[in-house]
């Protein structure tokens, strides 16, 4: 499917549902971030927006790309309203990539059933880190009773196939950490259940 359909198709998962008032920051990120010095990052497909407003708030400056501008518009004033200095802008990562070093890019649940060059952005992420920035790349690594991907033949691939896939330079950039925590995750009509996150933390060491 072409990237128009991608945005219309994003465009429209955004607009179905009322605008969150107060997302929430995924565990993995702050499992990770907590102890980490506030610095230049960059999320990569921002959503509702809850990572980069809980980074803003643990004075991070924020750069926060979606494909869907409805995403990004929603984003833009919870910060507003908040009085966080968020850059918030609607990106097709499959056409190009945001400027800027940082020293610390993310991409949670970077999934969609379009076409995407998943390799490449992560790719293009690594070469964005200054000197011992990290690249945080959380996955699905189980299907959720609620997931729109659900079916026996659903296969995600490990933390190791990821970085594989990337290809980096191991004179550049060292594998921090690639394991598959599980926790209890609440769906969005209130359910439990235990999933498993595929959690790869890449750092560039040159």
């Amino acid at each position: 499917m072409s990237s128009t359909d991608a945005v219309a198709f994003w465009d429209g998962v955004y607009s179905a549902r009322p605008a969150a008032t107060d997302p929430r920051p995924n565990d993995r990120l702050t499992e990770v971030v907590t102890r980490l010095p506030p610095g230049d990052v960059l999320d990569l497909g921002c959503g509702d927006g809850g990572d980069a407003l809980w980074l803003a708030g643990q004075g991070w400056r924020v750069t926060a790309v979606d494909i869907s501008a409805v995403a990004v518009e929603r984003l833009t004033g919870l910060a507003r309203l908040r009085g966080l200095n968020i850059t918030a802008g609607r990106h097709d990562l499959n056409e190009s990539f945001p400027d800027g070093r940082f020293d610390l890019v993310c991409a949670h649940y970077f999934h969609t059933s379009f076409d995407l060059d998943r390799a490449r952005i992560l790719r293009s992420a690594a070469h964005a880190l200054r000197p011992g920035g990290l690249l945080l790349v959380v996955d699905h690594g189980s299907t959720a009773p609620w997931s729109w991907h659900s079916g026996a033949d659903v296969r995600y691939p490990t933390p190791a196939e990821i970085a594989a896939g990337i290809d980096l330079d191991p004179a550049m950039w060292t594998v921090d950490r690639a394991d598959a925590p599980r926790r209890i995750a609440t769906g969005p009509g209130g359910d439990t259940a235990e999933v498993t996150d595929h959690v790869l933390l890449i750092r560039r060491t040159a």
